[in-house]
């Protein structure tokens, strides 16, 4: 690996992470020259996502240093490869969590690319000519055009950019479970933790035509569950009470919490043939006790962001729902400030930087 190849003869500027104490700095790189495929965006937002976070940390000991985060990007084409033909200059896009992958695997060759075993990340991973990738908290970025998708210009490019992470996070799911058409069928639906992945959970599940229950630990969320974000009901898991009178309930719950939980409970809600998505990632084993599952034909799953031709599917339907995420902007410096924030989850729901100043905003 290398920080950078012959190719590289581009000098960006850029935020970036130089040890495990996460703290970032202002950091000039070089990038690759845009090849053939590729497309270089002016980068406009970038969201700021709990990865980032644990990446710049070390978290979880893979960070290679210095480490620019970043996979929730918007901007616009400044530049086209020769042999790229589904964008062109000015074009509204977004990048999102994937970078590279091998192109001739079987998930690949299904859109899966996400679950290709090769697969490279926008940061933090290996490219294809060896070089490690560096991500949106920066003034620019070269993607190659595989892995871009178009923004509708319905939607304003600072709240639609952590869709391409927090938005097909949650939608992979929902559409997974035959959630995205409702006309045969209103279903109920579970969302548990209101946060940066639940909130969009709402939005995308009721603009589907759905049912909405959210259950939290934080009975003070219930108003604005109710009243700002739409959902039908609201459950606190910490009352037993409230638990118990809404057993056998709810047709699928997308568990969306971080931290370490038991999945007993939350089973217990489901009816009977009822599943159980997990798309939060707690650093602790969960607890899955057998006879929820036993007594209740009951499917726990998972999954992780989503391939190229989901996530612009989408993104297209943001478009046709209006459907972003509830953000709060900041600038550039005050990156450090915001992780610290993020880290004590004091946001409602995600931050998004203004890498390219106020002028930008479209």
């Amino acid at each position: 690996m290398a920080q950078t190849t012959p190719n590289h003869t581009q000098t960006v500027s850029g935020w970036a992470a130089h040890d495990s104490s996460g703290k970032m700095t202002p950091y000039v790189f070089k990038r690759r020259e845009n090849g053939v495929n590729d497309v270089t965006i002016k980068v406009l937002y970038c969201g700021m996502c709990h990865t980032d976070l644990h990446h710049v940390r070390n978290d979880w000991g893979i960070t290679m240093y210095p480490c620019v985060p970043g996979h929730e990007i918007t901007g616009l084409i400044t530049k086209v490869g020769k042999d790229v033909a589904k964008f062109k200059v000015g074009d509204k896009v977004g990048v999102g969590c994937l970078a590279a992958s091998c192109l001739n695997c079987e998930f690949c060759k299904t859109s899966q690319e996400n679950y290709c075993d090769q697969i490279q990340f926008t940061y933090n991973g290996i490219f294809w000519d060896g070089s490690v990738t560096y991500g949106g908290y920066s003034k620019m970025l070269v993607a190659d055009q595989r892995y871009v998708v178009r923004v509708p210009e319905n939607l304003p490019m600072d709240a639609a950019a952590p869709m391409l992470c927090a938005g097909i996070t949650v939608y992979s799911p929902m559409k997974d479970s035959n959630l995205l058409d409702s006309t045969t069928s209103s279903k109920k639906v579970g969302i548990i933790g209101l946060g940066g992945l639940g909130h969009v959970g709402v939005k995308f599940a009721k603009a589907f035509g759905h049912h909405v229950t959210i259950i939290s630990t934080s009975p003070s969320k219930e108003k604005e569950a109710k009243n700002r974000l739409g959902a039908d009901d609201f459950i606190v898991s910490t009352d037993p009470s409230q638990m118990k009178a809404k057993v056998r309930t709810l047709d699928f719950i997308l568990d969306t919490v971080s931290a370490h939980h038991s999945l007993g409970p939350y089973l217990e809600l489901l009816k009977v043939e009822g599943t159980l998505h997990i798309v939060g990632a707690p650093d602790k084993p969960m607890d899955l006790p057998a006879f929820p599952l036993i007594f209740g034909k009951r499917t726990v799953k998972g999954s992780m962001t989503g391939g190229m031709i989901e996530t612009q599917e989408m993104m297209d339907m943001c478009g046709k729902y209006n459907i972003t995420c509830d953000i709060e902007m900041v600038t550039p410096d005050q990156i450090n400030e915001a992780l610290q924030r993020l880290a004590n989850n004091d946001v409602r729901y995600r931050f998004v930087i203004d890498i390219a100043g106020k002028s930008s905003r479209l």
